[in-house]
């Protein structure tokens, strides 16, 4: 597709969107959520087909995609049904005494036309989860998916053409040359996931544009273990996060910092879980490399003289088994960028302010997961190091809790979403002052005086 043919088709789909828009449908709260309702019932519908596709691209299993990605987006919908009315009810609020008789109140609206860039990783849900919260807030939706998860991103265009007005819903598929294109356009709303270096070219060329932006980036996620922590359970907890999806998990754990009193010790309880997990593709919890440049990446990374176990992988198949480094430094390969794949580093520290220091040198990361028992060590960290969320004696899981925003800080991403901040996000709180027109003081008319600033002072209290 030419640059001139692509950028001509896109305007017309973006202007089709805002025409729709513009007729106020969306902002009817019925018509949202009997859109929600679609949405759910073709998920549903196309379960199969989608659990396919992610086999295809990922080797995942059934159970995998259901928890990981379909559950998410099934409590989405409820939630945002359910909830869609209060969120976008009027909100009063306090007037001044200055503006006395007056009413205030803040009126929730939709931003518009909306483009929603989703990441390869979490195919489906990355690309949906945004997507319900834009509608629950009363916008349209083109939806540009990932071309590397090309098996869903197909799923998921012919759901979605087959259950919604493109000129509400739509889905454009391509690459780079796409993305530019759909880039050029004028939208109301841009919501990327994906790395740091595309996040940076999505924001400029919203920049060009004055279209806000939500920017779900990732980076290098610490997670610290203090010598209290619970050796055993913490170990299966940050097994299971950091190996789930092959490690390409944007808050996965991307290194550990443990304690030189037991590090030895969790070694060798990371490793007994592992060995315990047994990771296959027949036990369904194996996944595959999303393509063949990221697999040599993470080769790369594996220092044979530093792999404590692991370390085995099929080019074929682009297949990695879970690998613990040990022995590594902030020098080492594995270090310098998000690993973003099967492969956990683990350091050991002695002083906590030491390891508070060196992140904090880092540009700031996703998510910090601390293991400890010790509530004074665990409010030093969170106080003391900038990140976007995280938890305490477990990883990943706040994201399951729609209550707790989601989102990045600085270099790992700008805004939130989940819940109402997903609303939040797709939204304008437009402010309104409603005044009668029976009572009009004089005091900021002129001519002015020194006895209308006391008047004004006194009623400011100043």
């Amino acid at each position: 597709m030419g640059k001139i043919f692509a950028m001509n088709t896109y305007f017309n789909v973006v202007e089709k969107q805002r025409k729709f828009f513009n007729s106020n449908k969306t902002k009817d709260i019925n018509f949202r959520k009997q859109q929600l309702k679609l949405l759910s019932q073709a998920l549903k519908s196309y379960e199969s087909k989608l659990e396919k596709a992610i086999y295809d691209d990922f080797k995942k299993s059934k159970f995998d995609t259901f928890t990981n990605e379909l559950a998410l987006l099934y409590l989405d919908i409820k939630e945002a049904i359910k909830k869609v009315n209060r969120w976008s009810s009027i909100k009063r609020v306090k007037t001044n005494i200055i503006n006395f008789p007056a009413k205030s109140y803040i009126v929730p609206e939709p931003l518009g036309v909306c483009l929603i860039i989703g990441a390869w990783n979490y195919p489906i849900q990355l690309s949906l989860a945004p997507a319900i919260a834009a509608i629950a807030a009363g916008n349209t939706v083109i939806l540009k998916p990932s071309e590397l998860s090309s098996n869903t991103s197909s799923v998921i265009k012919e759901m979605i053409k087959n259950t919604f007005d493109d000129a509400f819903f739509t889905v454009i598929e391509g690459g780079v040359e796409e993305t530019t294109a759909l880039l050029e356009q004028k939208f109301d709303k841009i919501f990327f996931t994906g790395s740091v270096p595309v996040g940076k070219i999505v924001y400029q060329a919203a920049a060009k544009q004055l279209t806000p932006v939500t920017l779900e980036l990732g980076g290098k996620s610490p997670t610290i273990v203090w010598h209290d922590a619970n050796i055993k359970v913490s170990a299966k907890r940050i097994t299971w996060a950091k190996f789930l999806n092959a490690g390409q998990t944007c808050i996965a754990p991307d290194y550990l910092l443990v304690h030189q009193h037991i590090y030895n010790d969790f070694l060798q309880a990371l490793k007994e879980e592992i060995k315990q997990s047994n990771f296959a593709l027949e036990n369904g919890n194996y996944v595959q490399i999303i393509n063949q440049k990221n697999f040599n990446r993470l080769i790369e990374m594996m220092d044979k003289e530093k792999i404590f176990t692991g370390g085995n992988f099929n080019a074929e198949k682009r297949l990695i088994e879970p690998t613990i480094l040990y022995n590594v430094d902030f020098k080492h390969i594995s270090m310098q960028d998000e690993i973003f794949g099967p492969i956990l580093p683990v350091l050991s520290f002695e002083n906590i302010e030491d390891v508070i220091d060196e992140i904090k040198r880092r540009p700031r990361p996703l998510s910090c997961y601390i293991y400890s028992g010790n509530k004074k060590i665990a409010k030093k960290i969170i106080s003391e190091i900038s990140f976007g969320g995280g938890a305490i004696n477990d990883s990943i899981m706040h994201i399951t809790n729609s209550k707790l925003p989601f989102g990045g800080v600085g270099d790992s991403g700008i805004g939130s979403y989940h819940g109402k901040a997903g609303f939040d996000t797709f939204t304008h709180y437009k402010s309104i002052m409603d005044k009668p027109t029976f009572f009009e003081p004089n005091f900021k008319y002129s001519p002015y005086s020194d006895k209308k600033i006391n008047i004004i002072r006194k009623f400011m209290r100043i």
